[in-house]
């Protein structure tokens, strides 16, 4: 029988956090870094209250939760913001298991300490393993070089961008800055998390990402490892040496430990530095060196084809397609869906019970990794089924094809998770049925992007308050290849 969580506080306050050799200041869920696990079974209750001792308002967001609409902690669609002095007491079912995270969902306050991860464990887990760890991969900067808002302010006003933030595996630039540090479970890589351990041991890795601006390479090593699960929905196992996980995307992994002291190392994508940690399963092993080179990190790496949802996972096929058009403003520092900015966004609509593809079109010149609330969706590719997921990455140039079944009634944001674009404009509504009174406003509590004003093109896309391009699937069109156009912000000199 599934259980109820136990209720927990979450106290967003001004703290002084340590990231291992450094203490700063940020803002915080209580004293540390990340907030509290919070734990549940499939089926059963969490019970969380947020007391906002904040200068701001402020909200919790559940990430990757099937939730009540009104639990969402998504401003200005179906919750206010939560005042300074005020509180809001968060009560939802969750009814999938998985490894999932919370975060604030104002403005810039996720790029702080305001995240922590929620694990939903299954009450018939078919996986055997002797333990488990939670891994939350961040990247910082709060308290060293400013705040996140002062970062998003120079954004905003400059046209320069380091093109030197390079991934092939990403189609080119990978980020919008450079953030000081890079943590694993709050700590930096010259005062590391331990995972400590026995030797032989099968040991389940949850990983999470919950950086702002950062995609990472993760590997073990010594180690291959099994990946169990995406976004908290089981999968086909595949064995890899390493794999990227995006910003707002979750894997688990299985390993059995050799003996020793091992690397865990979170290469931040593109961007030449790196979160790091130990595995520790003998007590005389000497700790591994935080710029050890790993052989695993170009190994193998896990791509979407590999990951497969079990049968019972499957969604219906769907009934219609709409496109989704991702792009960017010449300014550089707007980013939109469909042309529209967050201000006035793009809204696609669906009727309760429908399956519809969205065809995710990336003609911008970065990739984006997209998140849906609400839902959970089927990446569709050519000749495979494809992994469950609720965040999916996709490079400049290249379309993918996600199947959305509309069974969770509500005004849900769709946006990109790199927090700095989707404060630059990339934020969406996936709705149900007409447009409710007061949808079509930027009312997440941000900043819009250099104040602009999209006034989209609907031309059979999905449109602001339309019918989202309603008509009759089609076969799907290969993807797309990056061509040879580049990043139109001038390079930093």
């Amino acid at each position: 029988m599934a259980r109820p969580a136990r209720g927990v506080t979450l106290r967003a306050r001004p703290a002084s956090v340590s990231l291992g050799r450094r203490t700063v200041s940020t803002w915080a869920y209580g004293e540390s870094l990340p907030g509290p696990r919070i734990e549940a079974t499939a089926g059963g209750i969490v019970r969380a209250r947020l007391v906002n001792d904040l200068p701001a308002p402020t909200t919790v967001h559940w990430h990757g939760i099937r939730i009540d609409p009104r639990m969402d902690g998504a401003p200005g669609y179906t919750q206010q913001a939560t005042r300074p002095g005020g509180t809001f007491d968060y009560v939802f079912k969750v009814p999938d298991p998985g490894t999932y995270f919370y975060h604030s969902h104002v403005g810039m306050q996720n790029d702080r300490g305001l995240y922590g991860p929620l694990i939903v464990e299954d009450p018939r887990e078919p996986l055997g393993y002797d333990e488990e760890f939670t891994v939350v991969l961040d990247d910082w900067l709060d308290g060293i070089s400013g705040t996140p808002d002062d970062a998003l302010a120079r954004l905003n006003a400059s046209t320069e961008h380091d093109d030197t933030l390079r991934s092939d595996l990403l189609g080119g630039v990978v980020g919008e800055l450079v953030h000081p540090y890079h943590l694993v479970n709050g700590r930096t890589p010259d005062a590391p998390a331990v995972f400590t351990s026995r030797p032989g041991r099968l040991v389940r890795f949850r990983v999470i990402n919950a950086a702002a601006d950062t995609p990472f390479r993760v590997a073990l090593g010594g180690h291959r490892i099994a990946i169990t699960h995406t976004d908290g929905f089981p999968c086909r196992p595949v064995t890899v040496d390493t794999f990227l996980i995006g910003m707002g995307e979750r894997y688990d992994f299985l390993v059995r430990l050799g003996p020793g002291a091992f690397p865990l190392v979170a290469e931040a994508e593109g961007k030449r530095a790196r979160a790091f940690a130990v595995v520790r399963t003998t007590k005389i092993a000497a700790t591994p060196n935080r710029n050890v080179r790993l052989p695993e990190l170009d190994g193998r790496i896990l791509t979407y084809a590999d990951l497969e949802a079990r049968g019972s996972d499957e969604l219906p096929r769907p009934a219609r397609r709409v496109t989704v058009t991702l792009g960017m403003r010449p300014s550089g520092n707007e980013w939109t869906m469909n042309d529209r900015l967050a201000n006035d966004p793009m809204r696609l609509r669906v009727e309760r019970g429908e399956t519809i593809r969205i065809v995710l079109d990336n003609q911008s010149p970065m990739w984006h990794p997209m998140h849906l609330h609400g839902h959970t969706f089927q990446l569709r590719g050519t000749g495979w089924g494809g992994p469950r997921k609720d965040t999916v990455n996709i490079k400049p140039r290249e379309r993918l094809n996600i199947d959305v079944k509309a069974d969770n009634p509500g005004e849900w944001m769709f946006h990109c998770h790199n927090l700095y674009h989707q404060e630059q404009g990339m934020m969406g509504t996936f709705g149900y049925g007409p447009p409710p009174a007061g949808v079509g406003h930027g009312g997440h509590g941000g900043q819009d992007a250099r104040g602009g004003r999209g006034r989209g093109r609907d031309s059979g896309h999905a449109g602001h308050g339309g019918d989202g391009g309603r008509g009759a699937s089609r076969p799907d069109k290969s993807a797309e290849r990056a061509d040879s156009r580049r990043h139109r912000r001038k390079p930093k000199r």
